[in-house]
């Protein structure tokens, strides 16, 4: 079943508009690989950091150390 892009529209106003399978297909994956990729991150670290050095590094692109 390969279903396109469609539209449903309800009487109370709101109209929804939901994806192809193929979309849908590649939205899935998308959000896979990202959860895959988060459960790769290491959080096993034991530096503490105050709020200030958080922020710093995450301004500088360092991400969560």
């Amino acid at each position: 079943m390969n279903k396109e892009r469609y539209k449903e529209e309800y009487e109370e106003g709101s109209n929804l508009l939901w994806p192809s399978d193929r979309e849908d297909k590649i939205t899935r994956q998308f959000y896979k690989d990202l959860s895959h990729l988060s459960k790769k991150i290491n959080y096993g670290k034991k530096e503490k950091l105050n709020l200030f050095e958080q922020l710093l590094k995450i301004t500088k692109g360092k991400g969560w150390g």
